[in-house]
């Protein structure tokens, strides 16, 4: 009976650490129903689709002044800037190497997979879907505003219902709640209760974007590009322009005191700052609908970051030199600026920037959700059935719509800067561990082919993981919200995986 039970628990313990064949992975990329139509510059307009709207619409704001949890950066944020690219560019040089060794959908959960075993991979593979839904609820939540912001320049030509929908239309209940408190308002005053008791809330212009861009994703992988491309297109110019106007109104003065709030101030800066730069592994999850994987993936990611970077200094630099830092706004930093500079009607312009901005990076979000469950679904930790390619579009429909409801739904409930806080937790563990893969791959397959190679391993890696987890640790200091609740959402996955994902997967393996 003993010799029994310790078997069990050998076996139990021996399937936990079971490892998928690097072989096995990409012959299975090879075979895959997804449509092969990307290239270099296809992923480099999804990378940047996914990190500069995110950075400079959603969050740049808070970096700067600060919040309840965490003090701002002041105009130092741009060395907030350098310190999240530098942290990047080690994470990114491992992952080019891993993505293209492996390109499969499945980006670190594959991979994780491949070098540590099922549980570690399930476990990544849940981390992500923080950074990827929840990261969209966020951007949803964002989205919502600037699209109010916008229609309020219509006022003189819509009707005021339209320009000014009721506040319980564009808002989940707690922001609402939150503002109420702040300006001391009746909350019954604002919002309607069913029965007197429950507040009904439920933000509809972030379904509506949701919805819409769901529909754009089914269409298939080639025309959800093309779309991102147009959204980037206009990005880009509106970020231009912003930089090249604003730079006139720059005041030297509003750069002292540089760095106000010390050291603390800028890492945080970096640390929320790092929230876009989920870019890069959105890039790795369409490994397997780019042309040349080995060649086009390294191009996307490096190239993503180095743009990036320059426009978010840029933007940074002449936004805290346009406005003092402790008045900048913190829901439409770069709108904002523009109105203290006098300029109204480049005001509305950038709102519609931000707009395409927040689309485009609702829609490489998505993208990424719904490939990196796709992945999970082929091995069967989640439901095989939903991993079902439609025929004539080649994308996993029934995928794309479950993880837009999930947005939907969460975009009502969540709060925007605990999300954004706890897709940065995400981001940071699953860099550390890309980092580690790379090292662990050149010691168990160091005759595999590599595409792309980071140099001075292991002291690259060593970097990406010192970077990332000293700036985790820091930030533990003051965020304490999301800093309990990312620990609560790995237990929530652990509980999934031993009451679903590994009974699944060992009958999976039972019927082979």
């Amino acid at each position: 009976m003993e010799n029994n039970s310790l078997n069990n628990i050998k076996l139990f313990v021996s399937n936990l650490l079971e490892k998928k064949s690097a072989d096995e992975v990409i012959e299975t990329a090879k075979k895959s129903d997804l449509k092969k139509t990307l290239s270099a510059f296809d992923l480099i307009i999804l990378g940047i689709g996914a990190v500069v709207g995110t950075g400079i619409f959603t969050i740049v704001g808070s970096a700067i002044v600060g919040g309840p949890e965490g003090a701002g950066a002041g105009p130092a944020i741009i060395i907030s800037m350098v310190l999240a690219a530098v942290a990047s560019i080690f994470s990114a040089l491992c992952y080019s190497e891993i993505a293209a060794m492996f390109p499969i959908a499945g980006s670190a959960y594959t991979y994780t997979y491949v070098t540590m075993g099922e549980f570690m991979a399930w476990v990544v593979g849940w981390i992500l879907m923080l950074e990827y839904a929840i990261g969209n609820i966020t951007i949803a939540s964002a989205w919502s505003g600037y699209f109010a912001q916008f229609l309020k320049g219509f006022k003189h030509i819509l009707p005021a219902f339209v320009t000014n929908f009721p506040i319980w239309l564009r808002n989940d209940y707690r922001s609402i709640s939150v503002m109420c408190d702040k300006y001391g308002l009746d909350i019954h005053d604002k919002i309607p209760f069913i029965f007197d008791k429950i507040p009904f809330a439920i933000n509809l212009p972030a379904i509506f974007i949701v919805v819409l861009l769901t529909f754009i994703l089914i269409k298939g992988i080639k025309e959800s590009t093309r779309f991102a491309g147009v959204m980037v297109a206009i990005n880009l110019f509106i970020i231009s322009t912003f930089i090249f106007v604003g730079a006139h109104y720059v005041k030297p003065e509003n750069w002292t005191p540089f760095m106000p709030n010390g050291i603390s101030g800028v890492v945080m800066g970096a640390f929320l700052i790092f929230f876009a730069y989920i870019g890069f592994d959105a890039i790795s999850t369409t490994a397997e609908e780019t042309k040349n994987p080995q060649k086009d993936i390294p191009i996307g990611i490096l190239g993503t970051l180095c743009i990036c970077t320059i426009l978010y200094i840029g933007v940074a630099l002449v936004l805290t030199g346009m406005v003092p830092y402790k008045m900048i706004d913190i829901q439409a930093p770069i709108a904002h600026a523009m109105h203290y500079a006098g300029k109204d009607w480049f005001a509305g312009f950038i709102s519609a920037g931000a707009i395409a901005g927040l689309t485009s990076v609702l829609l490489v979000y998505q993208l990424g959700t719904v490939r990196i469950l796709y992945s999970m679904s082929r091995d069967k930790f989640i439901p095989r059935s939903l991993r079902i390619v439609n025929k004539k579009t080649r994308t996993p429909n029934l995928l794309t719509w479950i993880c837009g409801l999930i947005v939907m739904i969460g975009s009502i409930f969540m709060d925007l800067n605990i999300s954004a806080e706890l897709c940065n937790f995400g981001t940071f563990t699953s860099f550390i561990v890309i980092c580690v893969i790379v090292m662990i791959l050149r010691k168990t397959e160091p005759n595999r082919p590599r595409p792309f190679r980071v140099p001075f391993v292991p002291l690259f890696p060593i970097l990406g993981i010192l970077f990332c987890g000293g700036l985790i640790v820091y930030s533990l200091k003051t965020l304490k919200t999301s800093s309990v609740l990312f620990p609560v959402w790995i237990l929530i996955g652990v509980i999934i995986y031993f009451l679903y994902g590994y009974p699944a997967h060992r009958n999976k393996n039972a019927k082979r």
